[in-house]
C-alpha cells in the first residue's frame, strides 16, 4: 500500500494511494492514523486536487553516514567499520514539491539520495529478527547539504540540519522488498547518482538494530540509509529528483533563502 499525507480545503489526512497511471492516481481517505489499525473510508480524491505534505512527521531523523563505500571514498573518507549515525531535526523535514531554501551560510549545497525508512511502532533494543516488525514501510529522501560548512565545523548540525535540508515523498510504500533497489536522481532532467541498495555496507537491519540500542524509535520516526556515489552540486533554480524502484520520485526545487 502506498500511504500519502496531505492537506485538502485546510484539512489534513492520510490517504492509500490507488492506480497506475500518474494522471489517474486517486487517494482513499484513511479512517484514523497509518500507525494503528486503521480502514479506509472509501471516500476517493483524485491526486491532482490535493497537496501533498511530507508523509510523516518525524520526532526524529536518524541518518547514517558513509553507508556506500563509493561515496565514503569519493570525499575522500574511510569506509567505517560500524554504522555511522547523525541526526536531522524534524523541523528540517518538507514534502514533494516544496521549495529547498539554498541556506545564506553556504556556498556548497550538495544533493544525496537516499532511502529512507519509515518507522511503525515504539521499540527500543529490537532484535535483527524483529526489525522488519517495526517498519512502517519507505520513501524517497534527499539528505542535502552544506558541503562547505560540513568540512569547515566538523560535526553536521549545521551543514545537514538547516531547515528544507530534509525532502521526504512522495509517500511511504508499506509492500516492499527494499534489499535490491535502484536508487536515481537527476538535477534539472541529467542523472547524478544511480546506485542500488545492495550495495550499501550496514544493511537496514544492522542500522536498525545499532540505533535502537541507544534510544526509543517512535512511530513516525524516519532512519535515513546513505547515498550512493556521484553526490554534486546544486545551484539556485535547479530542480532535483529522487526516484527510487518501487516507490515513486520525490521532486524539488531549489531557491535563494529569503
Amino acid at each position: 500500500m502506498r500511504i500519502a499525507r496531505f492537506s485538502i480545503d485546510g484539512n489534513v489526512a492520510f490517504g492509500a494511494v490507488e492506480g497506475d497511471k500518474p494522471d489517474e492516481l486517486v487517494l482513499d481517505i484513511i479512517k484514523g492514523i497509518p500507525f494503528a489499525d486503521f480502514e479506509l473510508s472509501g471516500t476517493k480524491v483524485p491526486l491532482s486536487k490535493v497537496r501533498l505534505l511530507p508523509p510523516v512527521l518525524p520526532n526524529k531523523v536518524v541518518a547514517f553516514g558513509r553507508n556506500y563505500a563509493e561515496h565514503a571514498r569519493e570525499l575522500g573518507n574511510d569506509v567505517p567499520d560500524a554504522p555511522f549515525a547523525f541526526f536531522k531535526p524534524s523541523t528540517s523535514v518538507i514534502g514533494p514539491g516544496d521549495e529547498i531554501q539554498y541556506p545564506s551560510f553556504s556556498e556548497e549545497l550538495h544533493h544525496e539520495a537516499e532511502l529512507a525508512v519509515v518507522i511503525g511502532r515504539l521499540c527500543r533494543e529490537v532484535p535483527r529478527e524483529r526489525v522488519r516488525d517495526v517498519i512502517l514501510g519507505y520513501t524517497c529522501a534527499n539528505d542535502i547539504t552544506a558541503r562547505d560548512v560540513q568540512r569547515r565545523e566538523k560535526q553536521w548540525a549545521r551543514a545537514k540540519g538547516f531547515d528544507t535540508a530534509c525532502p521526504l515523498g512522495p509517500w511511504v510504500e508499506t509492500e516492499l522488498e527494499p534489499g535490491d533497489l535502484t536508487i536515481q536522481l537527476t538535477v534539472n532532467g541529467q542523472q547524478r547518482q544511480l546506485g542500488r541498495t545492495s550495495e550499501m555496507i550496514h544493511p537496514i537491519e544492522d542500522l536498525i538494530v545499532n540505533i535502537s540500542e541507544a534510544m526509543t524509535l517512535l512511530p513516525g520516526d524516519v532512519i535515513l540509509t546513505g547515498t550512493p556515489a556521484g553526490v554534486g552540486p546544486l545551484a539556485v533554480g535547479d530542480e532535483v529528483s529522487v526516484s527510487i524502484e518501487g516507490i515513486g520520485t520525490l521532486t524539488n526545487k531549489v531557491v535563494k533563502r529569503g
